[in-house]
């Protein structure tokens, strides 16, 4: 199964500061990649749980008696660390949004390279697709997703198109979607439009942004004072929810202060975000958007 290089391997590694006793959590398990690095700096004492939705990365296991892969979103940090007796631990890291083997593979209908069923599952368990997405939502609902998620100018006149087309002919392909779509797409921009388009109903299909919010709140929860958090984004909507996080505990406006014009934040920054050099940028097209950020967990 062909994953790519794993995108910031060491930089992200690094952040979390790796101490060979320690319990740390690669809630993006994937090809296992950055999983295989903080397994070498860790000792005989040391654990690492990994977390994955896509029942496909299952046969990437590490057989490592220090390593469990739990089959989950990263949502349900908190309940399966518990479950397996981690009330905290020293660091988690999380590399978002979609895998290159997952990109690669035609019939998962994340890249707009392939004429294939509209799905974009990261957990194929469930039965929730991108074509339940493009044929049953209504004109509204289908623009408000397009221009929040997909951050496209003209959603309304896309939404519109999507409806049009599905009134003559159920959309199953994307081949179909990128056909309805048509017109909107002038040759020099058609790529980077449909790629929004992808994104904005991946997204959707995925509970992208809702998972995430819901997963760093409980970073905030199970990491012990002095515990890193390494987190690479690949869009501006995940990066602003980390960043607005790392910073202030929120994803929302400021905290607030206590009588003494102090405020309580659960990190502080570990220096600037981090992008991939120009190197690994000509060996790994996929790291050209990350942005690593790291921060530390502050004592309560």
């Amino acid at each position: 199964m062909k994953y790519h290089k794993p995108v910031l391997l060491q930089e992200s590694v690094d952040g979390l500061a790796v101490k060979p006793d320690g319990v740390y959590v690669d809630v993006t398990f994937g090809g296992g990649g950055h999983s295989r690095e903080i397994l070498k700096r860790l000792g005989p004492e040391g654990r690492l749980i990994a977390f994955d939705q896509d029942r496909d990365a299952l046969k990437n296991k590490i057989d490592d008696p220090r390593f469990l892969l739990i089959h989950q979103n990263f949502r349900m940090l908190r309940r399966y660390l518990r479950f397996y007796k981690y009330e905290t631990v020293d660091g988690i890291l999380a590399d978002l949004g979609v895998s290159s083997y997952q990109f690669d593979v035609p019939e998962r209908g994340f890249s707009i390279r392939f004429d294939s069923e509209l799905d974009m599952r990261m957990d194929t368990d469930v039965d929730f697709s991108a074509k339940t997405v493009v044929n049953t939502y209504d004109q509204y609902k289908l623009r408000q997703i397009l221009a929040d998620y997909g951050e496209l100018r003209n959603a309304a006149q896309l939404a519109r198109a999507i409806v049009e087309a599905r009134e003559e002919n159920e959309l199953r392909t994307t081949g179909q979607l990128r056909q309805a779509l048509e017109k909107f797409l002038p040759p020099h921009r058609e790529n980077r439009i449909l790629a929004q388009v992808f994104q904005a109903i991946r997204i959707e299909v995925n509970q992208e942004l809702e998972s995430l919010k819901e997963f760093l709140l409980q970073t905030a929860e199970v990491l012990r004072p002095g515990g890193r958090l390494s987190v690479i984004s690949y869009h501006s909507l995940e990066d602003r929810l980390v960043k607005r996080f790392m910073r202030s505990g929120l994803f929302e406006g400021e905290p607030e202060k206590d009588m003494y014009g102090r405020v309580s934040v659960p990190f502080k920054n570990i220096g600037r975000f981090i992008v991939p050099s120009e190197e690994e940028i000509e060996e790994n097209n996929r790291a050209r958007s990350a942005k690593l950020r790291i921060a530390e967990r502050l004592d309560s």
